[in-house]
């Protein structure tokens, strides 16, 4: 190796297996490996790769940091640089190795140069060792931590404050998925990277800290176009996922009804026909007919036209629970009952405001998109007047387009509502944020001339001056779902505003309605 680099003038690279086989060899300094290396020989953030490298330098000097960079991305056994000298023999070796996390945060160790010859290394030895130490410490790291862990990471033009702000949020998100947040990082840039959304090499970086802490995929705040998305899945075997993933994998876990079912894998599907990519023709197809010979349809292209199918399936479907709804609305419409839709930013209290209304047991916990489905219950007024009380999913602000198209057919249930009860959390951080958000959407489903109640929720959560500032500036109704005591002022508006907006005579013509009884009433 060395006199053939002393020949060519330039460095070159073995890659051996742990056998001590040759895998790759690769002139130069650029350190790319084949999809086929990557495919055969894969790393995880609880293992090395099983290669170590062996590179050639025409000059004596140490291990540079780019070289310590392909060490720890690569998750390579070992990389050793060996100079060469003038007369074409081997030089003073260097050699560095990745350590186990530990509190230090060191990441690799750097071998102190030896003459090529005097090299006493026991390699086996090493790795074995090295191997073990990094499942003992990895091992320890996950005690108590269930399910998958991520890293979060934010790459936009907005400034350091609002990331951090949209990482919390993407931090809930997670938490409800199940995900555990090992650490958040944000990265300001003009208007992201055109084909890694972060430059190639602070994804190098995101990616060595995502293997040395032992976490189990990347999730960025961003959504991934379909290019971006193919180009780093060729640059890692890491699972990264974005924004609209993590939502959709939500969306999955919480749907029990089969047209919540349905729009979820609609909106998965329309998801992911765009970035589905093929590698190679190797499967495709041989025609057996006369005029047929040849390359068939490729994998690719089937997988394209299956997931059409399954699209026009399933938007068949969605048609059908559509007439469903309209015969129930044609129901609601004939017993003249009036139609009062909750919506708000997702985790807001809707559903148990529901819950408090109506005496449902609609479930309703502490975690964002809890409810899919869309849930209707009668109410009873204290003046003997029903009306129907509609839950529907939460909306999160740049909800993905796949799920607006999916979930139309939901959200057309706030089309029919004579007064929308906009329910906003007071305690968030960004209640503007929330409400822009909210009205955003009802402004893209051509809602916004619905009349419309703006009310404070959990207002238990934050002092009382401060509940009433708030609702002083926003004209807003300041409640708490939890304490039934402070919803009779709600009840009293929502009486007044049905009265104004509907006519006196729509009586109800049923009596299965829960009547409204609060606790410690005036």
């Amino acid at each position: 190796m060395c006199q053939l680099s002393q020949d060519v003038r330039r460095p070159i690279c073995v890659l051996l297996t742990r056998r001590g086989q040759v895998e790759e060899i690769i002139v130069g300094t650029d350190l790319t490996l084949s999809q086929t290396t990557l495919a055969k020989f894969r790393a995880g953030s609880r293992s090395l790769r099983g290669l170590r490298l062996l590179r050639t330098q025409l000059h004596d000097q140490p291990l540079t940091q780019e070289s310590l960079t392909d060490l720890a991305y690569l998750r390579l056994d070992l990389i050793g640089v060996l100079s060469v000298t003038a007369e074409g023999h081997p030089g003073n070796l260097y050699l560095a190795y990745l350590l186990p996390p530990s509190k230090t945060g060191q990441l690799c160790r750097i071998l102190k140069s030896t003459p090529f010859h005097q090299c006493t290394i026991a390699f086996d030895q090493l790795i074995e060792e090295l191997e073990a130490d990094m499942q003992l410490a990895l091992g320890t790291h996950s005690v108590g931590r269930g399910g998958e862990s991520a890293i979060l990471v934010s790459a936009s033009s907005r400034s350091r404050a609002e990331q951090e702000d949209r990482l919390v949020e993407l931090s809930e998100l997670a938490t409800s998925a199940g995900v555990t947040v090992i650490d958040r990082l944000v990265q300001r840039t003009q208007d992201g990277h055109q084909r890694y959304l972060l430059g190639s090499g602070k994804l190098k970086d995101v990616l060595i800290q995502t293997l040395h802490k032992g976490a189990d995929m990347v999730i960025l705040d961003q959504t991934l176009s379909p290019a971006q998305s193919r180009a780093i899945s060729e640059m890692t075997d890491i699972k990264v996922i974005d924004r609209t993933q993590l939502i959709l994998d939500i969306f999955a876990r919480r749907a029990h009804s089969r047209e919540g079912k349905v729009q979820v894998e609609l909106a998965q599907l329309h998801y992911l026909l765009p970035r589905l990519s093929g590698t190679s023709t190797h499967l495709s197809r041989l025609g057996g007919g006369i005029g047929t010979r040849g390359p068939g349809e490729t994998k690719l292209e089937t997988d394209r036209r299956r997931i059409r199918d399954r699209i026009t399936h399933l938007e068949r479907e969605l048609h059908q629970f559509a007439r469903h709804q309209d015969q129930r609305r044609a129901r609601r419409t004939r017993h003249g009952l009036p139609v009062l839709s909750l919506v708000g930013y997702t985790n807001a209290g809707k559903s148990t405001l529901l819950n408090v209304l109506t005496k449902s047991h609609v479930s309703a916990e502490d975690r964002v998109f809890e409810t899919l489905d869309t849930t209707s219950r009668r109410l009873r007024f204290p003046q003997d007047r029903e009306v129907i009380v509609t839950d529907t999913v939460g909306f999160i602000r740049e909800l993905p387009q796949e799920l607006v198209g999916a979930f139309r057919t939901t959200l057309e249930e706030l089309r029919d509502a004579d007064l929308l009860v906009h329910v906003v959390d007071a305690s968030a951080a960004d209640v503007d944020v929330q409400i822009s958000a909210v009205v955003t959407i009802l402004q893209e489903l051509n809602l916004h001339a619905i009349p419309r109640v703006l009310v404070f929720n959990k207002c238990d959560r934050i002092s009382q001056a401060v509940a009433e500032l708030i609702c002083r500036r926003y004209r807003a109704i300041g409640l708490s779902a939890l304490q039934p005591e402070t919803l009779h002022p709600l009840i009293h508006h929502l009486e007044t505003r049905l009265a104004e907006l509907l006519p006196t005579d729509a009586t109800p013509t049923t009596s299965a309605a829960s009547t409204l009884t609060l606790a410690s009433r005036p």
